[in-house]
């Protein structure tokens, strides 16, 4: 599967309003996972993983933990999930996944975002197809067998397992999400992971290059500009 789940580019918040964006996704993003499946991380893997990317990320514990009051109290917001899919500059393939009040506002931001970059917005499933939909489980190691012992005694679905220079990456079904991190803490105890993560990684991957990377590059930066957008995954491999 190689290192194609880095595809997604990580930039650092250098503004104020970034940050304030930064907290604001990762606040809405808690709240609805908390919300879903409790506010006790400890009985919510997928939770803790969120609020442990949000500490590295430099969340303020205040925004996580207003987030968690939010999800335990009654009422608040009614966020909904909303994936849309389309083909962007030299037709590379463009999942973008959001977390929004009002479809039909979000609907018309990203179609927008995709319009002013001469992108194409498709229907659902039109590219989800060529991606992979995994939960990505990285940290250092260099025992590769121990780590797929654990695993196959769990009774995890392995998609696949990297070891490289001493970090182990393990990919496996999203929905082996859960299982497969408390299979990894229960045979080797607390975990720095360095990747915690669903992901859709493409199976192939699309090279553009010219005018087309300038193009990418505002379609992703307006689409990251949304309030509603939480992750945007692509297969563009950009020309060096």
């Amino acid at each position: 599967m190689g290192r194609a789940f880095q595809n997604r580019k990580e930039s650092m918040a250098k503004t104020a309003a970034a940050k304030t964006k930064v907290y604001s996704k990762y606040g809405r993003e808690i709240y609805v996972c908390a919300k879903q499946g409790g506010t006790d991380p400890n009985g919510n893997l997928t939770l803790r993983g969120l609020m442990e990317r949000a500490k590295k990320d430099q969340v303020p514990s205040h925004v996580i933990e207003k987030a968690l009051d939010k999800a335990s109290g009654v009422g608040g917001e009614d966020y909904s999930t909303a994936r849309y899919e389309g083909f962007g500059p030299g037709n590379c393939m463009v999942i973008v996944d959001c977390l929004t009040d009002n479809p039909n506002r979000t609907f018309g931001d990203v179609r927008a975002c995709f319009n002013k970059a001469k992108s194409k917005l498709g229907t659902p499933g039109s590219v989800s197809h060529m991606f992979d939909h995994c939960a990505i489980l990285a940290f250092a190691s260099s025992d590769e067998e121990a780590v797929l012992e654990a695993l196959m005694e769990a009774d995890v679905d392995v998609t696949d397992i990297e070891n490289e220079e001493g970090h182990i990456t393990v990919f496996a079904p999203h929905t082996e999400y859960a299982k497969a991190k408390q299979a990894l803490i229960d045979a080797f105890g607390e975990i720095e992971f360095e990747v915690d993560e669903i992901q859709f990684v493409p199976q192939t991957t699309t090279p553009i290059a010219g005018d087309d990377v300038a193009m990418f590059e505002k379609l992703v930066d307006a689409l990251n500009d949304l309030d509603d957008v939480q992750n945007v995954f692509h297969s563009a491999e950009v020309a060096s």
